[in-house]
């Protein structure tokens, strides 16, 4: 095999395999926060859009100079077939819409998938670390000065007991709450979610709610959806 080929050959799986770093970074740190789409999601989305890339570039590489084949075409297809991908993480439970964030981060994947897959590897890294950084700190951001939406859903951790609803609402009244939605999911042997949707007009009161709710005797963990 000539000695071109197989750098060549070597040149793209190294593309895909920045690619699938790059995008299990985002991915991870949706799925810490216990999002439908996580590490393997954002691997794959990154990882199939590289390899679109990559073969684009192929496609054109063979037929240059023979015909006016357009290398970003199947890219093109990425960008807007990524929509119904990210249209199925987006969920409307009431009033709240949940999910537009992580089908925000799934297109942004898909953008640093096609551009790893380019050779673009600046750009991607840049991407990647801009978007984990917005992730991971405006969320804070936003609850320490009081921004975004009044509606917060939040999902608790709980042993199944008699009570243990009234419990967790008894809490909320007591910070002044008001709780525009609640349900139960059975998770386990006697662990159950109580998924709630409360309107916080203060969301620099956020962190001292979640604390007090973690401190309620048998709730495990308490996570914002």
């Amino acid at each position: 095999m000539p000695m071109e080929w197989i750098l060549g050959e070597l040149t793209d799986v190294m593309r895909l395999l920045i690619a699938a770093i790059l995008g299990g970074v985002v991915g991870l740190e949706r799925q810490q926060r216990h999002k439908s789409a996580g590490l393997r999601t954002h691997i794959l989305v990154s990882l199939g859009s590289c390899l679109v890339m990559v073969i684009s570039i192929k496609i054109y590489t063979g037929v240059q100079g023979l015909t006016n084949a357009d290398p970003a075409r199947l890219a093109a297809q990425v960008v807007s077939g990524i929509g119904f991908l990210g249209a199925g993480t987006i969920m409307k439970e009431g009033l709240t819409i949940k999910g537009l964030t992580t089908a925000a981060s799934l297109w942004v994947v898909a953008g640093v998938g096609l551009a790893v897959g380019g050779g673009y590897y600046v750009g991607a890294v840049a991407t990647t670390v801009l978007s984990v950084l917005a992730l991971t700190y405006l969320p804070r951001y936003e609850r320490l000065y009081g921004c975004g939406p009044s509606q917060v859903a939040m999902i608790v951790k709980s042993v199944d007991k008699p009570g243990q609803i009234g419990r967790v609402g008894s809490y909320l009244g007591t910070k002044n709450v008001a709780i525009c939605d609640i349900k139960i999911d059975e998770v386990g042997k006697n662990e159950i979610h109580i998924s709630v949707i409360v309107d916080i007009t203060d969301r620099r009161m956020l962190p001292d709610i979640l604390e007090g709710l973690k401190a309620i005797e048998g709730v495990g963990d308490v996570w914002l959806e």
